[in-house]
């Protein structure tokens, strides 16, 4: 199989980003006390008011029945530029979307994640283990130009999970 490069992976997820933000919408935005209304011409207002950061994945509905019980993040290139994983541990992002795309080509199940609670639970097993990472690195099998690192939902706290649909 030809190689897949990040502008062509980009191009494919960045369909979904409509139907994302239509999801996220929910999670993140909210009514406000009547005050607002009343006083502030505000009907909805977003929980927060510095930006909020979402990194996003979507992956191939190939891919859901195999490995619907876990998440993947980009750790490296093999070019040495930085990736996902790396700016996640330093701390950006606040939440993290991922999805499986659904045979119809929409979204057929998703999680929301807080990626605070990610850092810590990362971090801490780091900690614990003379500095190895949680997870298994995913080997390149010249599909990406990048190297993956697996996590299964339950090696993490509920609350790092704030919202989730199924697959029906």
């Amino acid at each position: 199989m030809a190689a897949r490069n990040w502008a062509t992976e980009k191009r494919w997820s960045d369909i979904y980003l409509n139907e994302i933000k239509s999801i996220l919408g929910v999670y993140l935005i909210g009514e406000p006390p009547i005050e607002e209304d009343m006083q502030h011409n505000t009907d909805l207002i977003s929980l927060r008011m510095e930006p909020v950061r979402v990194a996003c994945r979507v992956r191939r509905a190939k891919y859901l029945k195999y490995y619907g019980d876990q998440f993947t993040i980009r750790e490296g290139f093999p070019n040495g530029a930085k990736s996902e994983l790396p700016k996640i541990v330093e701390g950006w992002g606040d939440y993290f979307f991922y999805a499986f795309e659904g045979n119809d080509g929409r979204i057929v199940k998703w999680t929301l994640a807080d990626l605070k609670v990610f850092r810590a639970t990362f971090n801490r097993y780091m900690a614990k283990n003379q500095g190895a990472l949680l997870g298994k690195r995913m080997e390149n099998h010249g599909e990406h130009d990048s190297y993956f690192r697996a996590f299964y939902w339950s090696a993490f706290p509920s609350e790092f999970i704030v919202a989730r649909e199924e697959a029906t």
